[in-house]
């Protein structure tokens, strides 16, 4: 509805000003979709934003982006708990964790070790990636997100961890990559040390060889597009004996080997870890490593080498909502520009669920975006 404003005599309408995320700021859904996307898909920190901007003739001070992002987290705040509610519908979740220094925290110093985790799950055809921030990387946290969960939970073999395995309803799933890590390290130690003992090299090759092998099974998997039944089946043909194979190496190996040296190490890593790292061939769906999480996480991680810390707990936890859309958004194959420019212009309008629910990654129509970025480009 306008309203009419008289002027020298004439009627001069005045249209309402649309709705927009940050009421009252300049903060249109592109140009806040730009900042966010700037930080947390490129990169970029705030000061250097602040100083392209400035080139440009427009003058938007670090704080004043700052302020946004927090606020502009909050508004999407209903659809990261949506996407915490649908995680666990999934038959596995993938767990990983990095650190992340935050300043400003209660009780604690700016020195003090803090951490982003992330939880990879939902259904295989549109998964979902949550980040969330936490001051500790105590085991009780993975445990109070995954709540009544039932499945499969894939990590690392950090020992906060083990409570999930004794869950009756979770089966934990070791990673390979790690396993075959401990196995390089023996490797690299001997290119750089000659004193090393041929057998450690020979031993730690022999080891990445049954790894290799296993690999060989899921690569033949793949290129043949096989479902997972036909994966299980694999697996039960040919992964399994290379894994009763590689137990029995090991098991000898490790009475011939001092478990202090690098190789001792490595052996007894897959040792202990022996029934999570065997899991995979349990179940089609599931992969040998832990690598999704650790993709997932890695964004975190490149962002994290150039703004170096969080400023405040509002901040890390505007972060971790931020990265969760981003990285929820590219996994369902959505350009995350343009979804958040999509959500951020009709967010001021979800009223009750059904209306958030409509604007999550997993549920847009990758043409409807497309079709409103272009209208909004002509």
């Amino acid at each position: 509805k306008c309203e009419g404003i008289e002027s020298d005599g004439e009627i001069v309408k005045t249209a309402p000003v649309p709705a927009q995320i940050l009421p009252k700021t300049i903060a249109t859904s592109g140009l806040l979709a730009h900042i966010v996307i700037s930080k947390f898909a490129d990169a970029l920190p705030l000061y250097r934003q602040e100083k392209m901007f400035s080139r440009i003739g427009v003058h938007i001070s670090r704080a004043t982006m700052a302020n946004w992002l927090i606020h502009g987290a909050q508004k999407c705040q209903p659809l990261v708990e949506l996407c915490e509610q649908q995680i666990r519908s999934g038959p596995l979740i993938n767990i990983d964790e990095t650190p992340v220094q935050v300043l400003n925290e209660p009780g604690r110093s700016n020195t003090s070790k803090s951490y982003m985790w992330i939880f990879r799950g939902g259904p295989l055809d549109s998964p979902i990636l949550l980040y969330q921030y936490h001051p500790s990387r105590s085991g009780q946290i993975p445990l109070n997100f995954l709540g009544e969960y039932s499945g499969y939970i894939q990590t690392d073999a950090y020992p906060g961890y083990d409570a999930l395995g004794r869950k009756p309803d979770i089966t934990l799933v070791g990673c390979w990559a790690h396993a075959r890590r401990k196995f390089v390290e023996v490797i690299n130690a001997r290119k750089q040390n000659k004193s090393t003992k041929k057998q450690k090299i020979g031993s730690a090759e022999i080891a990445i060889s049954f790894i290799r092998k296993l690999y060989a099974v899921e690569k033949e998997a793949k290129t043949n597009e096989f479902s997972y039944d036909q994966i299980y089946e694999l697996r039960q043909e040919k992964s399994k004996p290379i894994l009763d194979e590689f137990k029995k190496w090991l098991d000898k190996k490790v009475l011939q080997t001092p478990p202090q040296g690098l190789l001792g190490k490595a052996i007894n890593y897959a040792l202990n870890q022996w029934k999570p790292l065997k899991a995979y061939i349990k179940d089609g769906r599931l992969k040998p490593d832990n690598n999704l999480a650790e993709n997932a996480i890695r964004p975190f991680v490149v962002g994290r080498k150039n703004w170096l810390f969080c400023g405040h707990p509002r901040g890390a936890d505007a972060s971790s909502i931020f990265f969760s859309l981003i990285e929820t958004a590219k996994a369902n194959k959505l350009e995350p520009y343009s979804y958040l420019r999509y959500i951020f212009a009709r967010l001021p309008f979800a009223q009750n669920t059904a209306d958030y629910e409509k604007l999550l990654p997993q549920n847009i129509d990758r043409e409807e975006i497309l079709t409103t970025a272009m209208s909004a480009v002509n």
